[in-house]
């Protein structure tokens, strides 16, 4: 599983949220569904933070300043 992108762990992730939203799955099916979740999710994560890293490394190595978080306007979520 590690060897998939960070878009293809978010399709997977997205395709079984649709099938747990639906309730149609057996229990134990959507347990396992559910488990499968998990990890995809410790996967994206893993890569938005390898992501992040790499991104910093290179701003630090151009001399700019480090990252900050984001923050959006409130014009923007109205």
């Amino acid at each position: 599983m590690s060897d998939l992108s960070f878009e293809q762990a978010m399709q997977q992730l997205e395709k079984i949220v649709v099938q747990l939203e639906q309730g149609e799955l057996p229990l134990e099916q959507a347990l396992e569904q559910f488990e499968q979740a998990v990890k995809l999710s410790r996967l994206s994560q893993q890569k938005l933070q390898q992501a992040e890293q790499k991104v910093s490394q290179l701003l630090q190595q151009q001399g700019q300043e480090t990252l900050a978080p984001f923050q959006s306007n409130a014009e923007d979520e109205a």
